[in-house]
């Protein structure tokens, strides 16, 4: 009986989720025995045209990680979507946006005017900035337009289920890749993988329900107390809002959780759930202190939607 047909495709990410399949070991033989690996750029030379040859449908499995950046991204996810019968937005970038969600903040013409013209670490006299069509002697070359701005897979395809995680980790990877093979998935736009709680439920620190009169960076922090809650210590932690199932790793190494595996469920806003959650442990009822004790949130907006501005309610700058 033939295999299954398995792909894994990267847009517009940093290559962790590909790193991050590694991370199963020696399950990865179990996977190579069950599937056909048919695309995956990170690991073999398949073209777009290979795909393109493909029957509509033939791809039974597509782990999709990545924003949808520029041009080829949205190509290549339309392409894999119609080639596939099951779409798994892999990771954050794909489910939330992830951290180059955050270039929402802005748009492209100002990234542009930075990064080539006033960064302090570039020289460019002659004020070049990439083009899409370039001649050149041989012929021509060709660069995918960028996109104003940032979006996720499920705002351009339609997606069958969400893998949170930056990156997700292996127990769910695998837990993943189990109930793909045996057939066993939730109805169709569940996130999979996951814990139905938030990572504080996952979290083994003590929590005592205590107010705080200041906020603190971990590395500025001289005595943790490891057996406490690290939100009521004064350092920032996202677990109140973010999905469980990593098993709160960051909060563990005495790290504020960052939000990574995206909003629990019930939540449609997490940088709004999480800025309210902040609020309500601030020690005071004075105005004037509140708005002192807040502002030692070191760059709020990178700290509460780090992870997921482009599915927000905010979604991009207007």
């Amino acid at each position: 009986m033939a295999k299954p047909k398995f792909a894994i495709y990267w847009a517009g990410s940093c290559g962790g989720c590909e790193i991050a399949f590694l991370d199963i070991r020696e399950k990865i033989l179990d996977v190579d025995r069950a599937v056909d690996l048919v695309f995956c750029p990170c690991v073999m030379d398949t073209k777009y045209q290979d795909v393109e040859a493909m029957s509509d449908k033939e791809i039974d499995v597509c782990l999709f990680n990545g924003v949808i950046r520029n041009e080829e991204n949205l190509h290549i996810a339309e392409l894999l979507r119609k080639k596939s019968k099951i779409l798994v937005a892999y990771g954050s970038c794909a489910s939330e946006g992830c951290i180059p969600g955050l270039a929402n903040l802005t748009n492209k013409e100002a990234i542009f005017q930075y990064v080539y013209h006033d960064s302090p670490s570039v020289r460019n006299p002659e004020k070049i900035v990439p083009q899409t069509e370039t001649k050149v002697k041989s012929g021509k070359l060709t660069l995918p337009a960028m996109f104003d701005y940032v979006r996720t897979l499920n705002q351009v395809v339609d997606v069958d289920y969400k893998m949170p995680g930056c990156p997700p980790v292996a127990e769910q990877i695998w837990a993943v890749i189990e109930a793909i093979l045996s057939g066993n998935l939730p109805e169709k736009g569940s996130v999979i993988g996951i814990n139905p709680k938030t990572v504080c439920d996952e979290c083994p620190k003590t929590k005592e329900e205590k107010r705080v009169k200041a906020f603190i960076r971990p590395h500025m922090i001289k005595n943790i107390d490891p057996e406490k809650c690290l939100l009521e210590q004064g350092i920032i932690c996202n677990g109140p809002a973010t999905q469980a199932g990593c098993g709160a790793l960051c909060p563990q190494v005495h790290l504020g959780c960052r939000g990574c595996y995206g909003p629990a469920e019930g939540i449609s806003d997490m940088g709004g759930k999480l800025a309210g959650a902040i609020a309500s442990i601030v020690d005071s009822d004075d105005p004037e202190e509140i708005e002192e004790i807040v502002g030692q949130i070191v760059d709020p907006v990178g700290t509460f939607y780090r992870f997921n501005l482009p599915s927000s309610i905010l979604g991009r700058k207007i």
